[in-house]
C-alpha cells in the first residue's frame, strides 16, 4: 500500500510517500513544496494545492495522513492560516479519490517512538532508522511528514486494513 503522509505548512509543507508490504516498509519519495513569505497568501496557497496535486498524481497513493491542526491561544491566527492549507490539502486528496486520515502530532510520536511528547529529533531519528537513511530527512517538516504516513501504515495494520 502506498501512503502519503504531509505535515501542512505555509511556509513549508513536508511530504513523504511511503509503499508498506507485510512487514516492509520502504520511502518511495520525501521532500517539500515551499512558498514564498513575501508572496500574496492566494498565489501561496495556490502553490501548496498544485504541489500536492501533482505529489497525488505522479506517485498515486493509496491514501493520505495529515497531522491535525494545532492552536496555541498565544497564536490563533497561525492555526487559522493553517487551516487554509489543510483545507486545500483535502481538497486535492478529495478531488483525486483519496481517503484522508488526521491524527494528533502526540499520536504520531507515540506510534513511532513510543513517547506521545518526543521531540522533533527523536523523530527524525526514528525516521532514519525505520528507513535506514544517512542521516534523519532535513527540515523536520519532512520526517514529520514521513512520521504520519508511517503512523497510518502502523494503525491500519493494527486494524488489520493493510500495511
Amino acid at each position: 500500500m502506498r501512503i502519503l503522509g504531509i505535515d501542512p505548512g505555509l511556509r513549508i509543507t513536508g511530504y513523504g510517500v511511503i509503499d508498506a508490504d507485510g512487514d516492509s516498509i520502504s520511502l518511495v519519495e520525501a521532500g517539500t513544496i515551499t512558498t514564498e513569505d513575501s508572496a500574496p497568501l492566494e498565489d501561496r496557497l495556490g502553490e501548496i494545492y498544485r504541489g500536492v496535486r501533482s505529489i497525488i498524481t505522479s506517485l498515486k497513493p493509496a491514501s493520505l495522513a495529515v497531522e491535525q491542526l494545532y492552536s496555541h491561544y498565544a497564536h490563533p491566527c497561525t492555526a487559522i492560516l493553517m487551516g487554509h492549507a489543510r483545507g486545500l490539502i483535502f481538497l486535492a486528496a478529495s478531488e483525486c479519490g483519496i481517503e484522508v486520515t488526521s491524527y494528533s502530532a502526540t499520536k504520531i510520536k507515540k506510534a513511532l517512538t513510543g513517547n506521545g511528547h518526543a521531540s522533533k529529533t527523536q523523530v527524525g531519528r526514528m525516521i532514519q532508522s525505520l528507513f535506514g537513511l544517512k542521516e534523519p530527512p532535513s527540515p523536520s517538516d519532512v520526517s514529520d511528514a514521513m512520521a504520519a504516513a508511517t503512523c497510518h501504515c502502523f494503525a491500519l495494520a493494527r486494524t488489520g486494513s493493510g500495511c
